[in-house]
């Protein structure tokens, strides 16, 4: 029987020895394919909002386009789950093969577990932004507080771009990465400068997450979770400062301390 209603799902819900029928709203995850340049690109399995910043950051961050005026335009079909953009030039062969995977080494060990787009478009940061342990703890608090999605559903990971005194946008999405590239696509359709701001996150710091952060050109990282090991590699070759677990009063300072105030002369 489906228990789908027009505002989410019909649940029965046990807490402790009781029990009750509740109408529960629910994460949206739908596939969304990306044709380009008349040809299908990718299709990501996404939450289906803000969709034009995730075209965007995606492109971007698979290292497509490097500004918004590369694309002359772009038509999104939410019902039928197709978006159709038509960019100034053609693709060239090193942007078809942008999924394989690049085996050497380059300014660090990690670097060889880079795909061939990340060669191209991840940077080593160079940002000056100094936060103190406070900012860190209030930006994180901020992040929990106005993700309204994540209140309604539990089903969706934030990301928020942020100056050290306040969130200024977020994105929500059922994917990290998803949720990075539509922040991103925002940032790149606004063109916004990005050397005295930062990125707080809810999820898991893996590679790929660190690797759109620097794509992005972010020099501090914020996660209430936690990071892998090769994404500290990556970070630390990249210039990010990584700061994961930052949850009530607490966290941890992972990669390049020295832009956070209390930790300079540890």
């Amino acid at each position: 029987m489906n228990n789908k209603k027009e505002n989410g799902w019909e649940v029965i819900r046990f807490n402790g020895d009781s029990k009750s029928t509740q109408q529960e709203e629910v994460a949206i995850e739908k596939p969304f394919t990306i044709m380009l340049n008349g040809e299908e690109f990718a299709t990501i399995v996404c939450t289906p909002t803000d969709l034009q910043d995730l075209i965007v950051g995606f492109l971007a961050a698979e290292g497509v386009i490097r500004f918004y005026d590369e694309i002359k335009s772009i038509s999104i079909d939410e019902k039928l789950g197709f978006s159709y953009i038509q960019l100034i030039k053609n693709l060239d062969g090193l942007q078809l093969d942008h999924s394989k995977r690049f085996i050497g080494s380059c300014c660090g060990k990690s670097r060889q577990f880079y795909f061939k787009n990340d060669i191209r478009t991840a940077k080593t940061i160079m940002s000056q932004l100094i936060i103190s342990v406070r900012h860190c703890f209030q930006l994180m608090n901020a992040l929990q507080t106005k993700s309204k999605q994540f209140i309604k559903t539990g089903g969706v990971h934030n990301a928020a771009l942020a100056t050290q005194d306040e969130i200024i946008t977020i994105r929500s999405d059922i994917g990290r990465h998803n949720a990075l590239d539509k922040l991103y696509g925002h940032v790149i359709q606004n063109n916004i400068r990005l050397g005295d701001k930062l990125v707080v996150f809810s999820g898991r710091i893996s590679s790929e997450v660190l690797l759109k952060v620097s794509k992005m050109g972010v020099g501090i990282l914020i996660s209430k979770s936690a990071p892998t090991d090769l994404a500290l590699q990556l970070a630390d070759d990249l210039g990010i400062t990584t700061i994961g677990f930052a949850r009530g009063n607490r966290l941890n300072i992972y990669t390049h301390p020295h832009r956070i105030m209390e930790a300079k002369n540890t």
